[in-house]
């Protein structure tokens, strides 16, 4: 049964260790969501972390036209919806222009905005009204404490269920960062703090193709190393894009996160979370030491 989005919400923010949004980039089709849905609900599932099936019906800001794009509104909300309905899963999926907020509201439990996206306003308000919780990706671009702003967006829009995400720096032409300063800052949006572990590894444009052209490549390698670093330092949530083959996913392969080592990552970072105290505020005293 589908939970309404305050209940949605309060439950991922009182998720221990931490909740996930987790599936493959894009939608390649319905028989490969349903698997990947299955098997990352089965992980989940075992291991006791709330899961958000994630996937996306449109890849609109990939570097090339004629990369794949998945299958379109339409068709990708009745895929999703069908995800929903085998596997009783609440569902994360994004929108790049206004007017598909209405439609994905009517399926989707958590509606993204893009990180290139995260300022513009009308976007923001739009997807603020269909009632939904909002995940606002942190611009590559963008100092932390503009999430403030953004999330302000959405709340004055009158959606109080916002939540905002680390998805790496810009460091250079072709490559990113992640500040983990910037897990602390975040949180000054007064909402829960989500950490984007693959797209946070993406070389933007970074990658020559054969016949010409660029597409972005990425440093998968390092997926565990930022993981470790979010939940040490406290995160409510982790975003993971998850592929059961991604050297031949059609969309972002090089940061999407093998299935068959989901498990193993996750019992770590479980392991992490249960001695870290990065949630809470560490109380430095100032006055002077005394013998």
């Amino acid at each position: 049964m589908e939970a309404p989005p305050v209940a949605l919400f309060d439950s991922l923010k009182a998720a221990k260790p931490f909740f996930l949004l987790a599936g493959p980039n894009v939608i390649e089709s319905e028989e490969h969501v349903l698997k990947m849905a299955k098997h990352i609900k089965g992980i989940t599932t075992k291991l006791g972390i709330p899961l958000v099936f994630k996937s996306s019906f449109d890849k609109a800001n990939r570097t090339s036209s004629k990369s794949f794009r998945g299958p379109g509104l339409e068709e990708g909300l009745k895929i999703l919806e069908k995800v929903k309905a085998t596997y009783d899963l609440p569902v994360v999926t994004d929108v790049h222009e206004s007017h598909q907020c209405e439609a994905v509201g009517r399926v989707a439990d958590i509606i993204q905005i893009p990180a290139f996206l995260c300022r513009q306003t009308d976007l923001l308000v739009a997807a603020a009204k269909t009632g939904k919780i909002i995940n606002i990706k942190k611009g590559q671009f963008c100092a932390p404490s503009v999430m403030m702003n953004s999330a302000e967006k959405v709340r004055l829009a009158g959606n109080p269920n916002v939540m905002v995400c680390e998805r790496g720096t810009m460091f250079g032409y072709n490559d990113l960062i992640v500040d983990p300063r910037n897990f602390e800052w975040l949180r000054e949006a007064n909402c829960p703090v989500v950490a984007d572990v693959t797209h946070a590894l993406q070389q933007p444009a970074g990658r020559k193709l054969d016949g010409g052209g660029v597409a972005s490549g990425g440093l998968r390698e390092l997926i565990p190393c930022i993981a470790r670093t979010s939940v040490a330092v406290g995160v409510d949530g982790i975003f993971m894009e998850v592929h059961d083959d991604p050297l031949n996913a059609p969309c972002d392969g090089p940061t999407q996160w093998p299935l068959r080592n989901l498990e193993e990552l996750l019992e770590e970072l479980i392991a992490i979370a249960r001695v870290t105290k990065g949630k809470k505020p560490f109380k430095i005293d100032l006055t002077p030491f005394q013998e």
